[in-house]
């Protein structure tokens, strides 16, 4: 590679047979209204050119630039390899393996209740379960983990195959592992017997829940950010008495199809312990044992009809917490989601759990590509704080604009979901979401042109004053009167029922009157309508107070 210094040019000179691009800017051409340098202030200048500034981009008022959507990917995470049944050999072999699956059936059964009765003996009387189980208690667990791994072999695991091995819990008192089928939990229960964390719903399952809470399992609803700080914490206490076990975490929060890693969750990083991470791979040719969009009985019968299943566990040298606590979390988790990809010799992506949750709704709504609406939601989340929940409420009013099989919704059907007539207003809406300028917007579009709008500041204080302008009592309701002339004021033609259409959704509870909580959450939910207030907030003479608020929104 060559050697550059300070003085060597960033670009190397063009040969004279390439071919040059010439700009010619033409002094006397009015200023572009994209340019930064000529940005100036509507107020400030004659109406026309307010006109230019807001007919390209109906969010100029907020501050609000052209943005950009990154390509879509065309990885899934998430997709089982072989759903169905395929080829003549898979078929013979399924019911050579029925009378068998008979016999593994028998085995997995009987495993399964001596395994609960013994846990159910270990967990007798056991009342102090903020501190670590008792060792006479951990010694019945044993009779528990043996049958664990029983259990594996049932389901066609006779071997597996193992590199490296544990390091001591006083070494390395969290262990993270990527996360592909229910397998991994019951073999490291059997090789490790670790506190794990899981999710609160865990708990109601029948034997299982009985048996991960002798794991002293940390419960955590990965929507409550009091539950995540408060599990966190727990994992905090565990890692640093030795008397615990280790801490085993799954960082990417579901099952994958094991092509890729995606995006770690923070919660195994913030203490700043040392970790191992763990490897699991599972070599198929006929069956992919991940457990991805297929049913959990229709997985097990498949690996009961298996005359073998490949498990490969690779354990990873330790990565050390940052000595620099200025390097966050964020930082340990990368090194170690690289590790684990370079090992497993695959990509970390920025999809998420978020993606799963938009994948099963688009799926359940029978969308012919359900795939097409995952948007690696780990990258919004970080850039826009969007919740996932608020990315699958965004998706069904996606859904109820009608997109064709592709996932795109054009304009028609665009403007009749947020109940807009085909208008300039709407045509810019439009166009702003439209990036490609294809005349259709994708899911992924959408969501980052929504998310994009309610990240900018000014938006709630937008929201603010638009419900000040129709709170002319001054009693934190919104005269549906001046609502609808607001309205009128950015579409002018607008029939009775179109404005009826509208006022009904901002009257979210129905009740025949729109509180300000009405109005608030309506343009939470469809953040993209604010656009509708545009010209009464740049237009409008407020008071003192009102107006240092618009100088800020202009």
């Amino acid at each position: 590679m060559a050697e550059y210094d300070l003085t060597s040019p960033l670009l190397s000179p063009r040969s004279s047979d390439q071919p040059q691009t010439v700009l010619t800017v033409d002094e006397d051409s009015e200023p572009s209204d994209q340019s930064p340098s000529n940005h100036q202030p509507p107020h400030q200048t004659h109406n026309d050119e307010k006109t230019t500034l807001t007919s390209s981009n109906p969010y100029a008022f907020l501050g609000s630039d052209a943005h950009s959507v990154p390509a879509p990917t065309t990885v899934d995470p998430f997709r089982n390899g072989t759903p169905f049944i395929s080829g003549v050999y898979e078929a013979v072999k399924i019911v050579l393996c029925l009378p068998i699956m008979l016999l593994r059936l028998v085995l997995f059964g009987a495993c399964l209740a001596v395994g609960y009765i013994a846990t159910r003996i270990a967990l007798e009387g056991w009342k102090d379960k903020q501190n670590p189980m008792p060792k006479w208690r951990c010694r019945i667990m044993w009779v528990t983990r043996i049958c664990a791994r029983f259990i594996l072999f049932s389901f066609g695991y006779q071997w597996i195959r193992r590199k490296g091995k544990p390091a001591p819990r006083e070494i390395a008192p969290i262990v993270v592992s990527n996360h592909v089928s229910y397998i991994e939990p019951i073999f490291y229960f059997y090789e490790l017997f670790p506190t794990i964390v899981a999710s609160e719903s865990h708990d109601s399952m029948p034997f299982v829940g009985t048996i991960i809470r002798a794991m002293q399992v940390i419960y955590v609803n990965r929507f409550s950010p009091a539950s995540r700080k408060n599990a966190v914490n727990e994992i905090k206490r565990r890692a640093s008495c030795d008397k615990f076990p280790r801490v085993l975490l799954f960082p990417e929060g579901t099952t994958t199809n094991g092509k890729v890693l995606i995006s770690f969750q923070l919660g195994a990083f913030i203490p700043g312990h040392p970790i191992q991470p763990i490897i699991v791979r599972y070599p198929h040719v006929h069956f992919d044992q991940s457990w991805g969009l297929i049913s959990l009985a229709k997985l097990m019968f498949r690996m009961f009809t298996q005359f073998h299943n490949y498990m490969e566990v690779e354990y990873l040298p330790i990565i050390m917490p940052p000595d620099n606590e200025k390097l966050s979390a964020v930082h340990f988790a990368e090194r170690t989601g690289q590790a684990m990809a370079s090992a497993l010799n695959v990509v970390q992506t920025s999809h998420s759990y978020g993606d799963l949750m938009l994948l099963m709704k688009a799926a359940e709504l029978q969308q012919e590509r359900p795939w097409s609406y995952m948007v690696e939601m780990a990258r919004i989340e970080s850039l826009y704080h969007i919740s996932s929940l608020e990315a699958v409420d965004f998706l069904d009013k996606f859904l109820s604009m009608n997109p064709d099989t592709s996932g795109c919704v054009k304009l028609h059907d665009f403007s009749r979901g947020l109940r807009l007539k085909a208008c300039k207003l709407s045509e810019e809406i439009f166009g702003f979401l439209d990036v490609e300028k294809n005349g259709s917007i994708t899911f992924k579009q959408f969501l980052f042109g929504v998310a994009h709008v309610m990240k900018k500041p000014l938006f709630m204080q937008a929201c603010e004053l638009a419900f000040a302008e129709c709170d002319v009592r001054g009693d934190n309701y919104c005269m549906k009167e001046e609502l609808s002339n607001i309205l009128r004021h950015a579409i002018p033609d607008l029939n009775e029922d179109e404005v009826h259409g509208l006022l009904n959704l901002f009257d979210s509870n129905n009740d025949g009157r729109i509180s300000r909580d009405d109005f608030i959450t309506c343009l939470r939910k469809n953040p993209l309508l604010i656009a509708l207030f545009s010209p009464r907030l740049l237009q409008k003479d407020f008071s003192r107070g009102g107006d240092r608020m618009l100088q800020d929104i202009v």
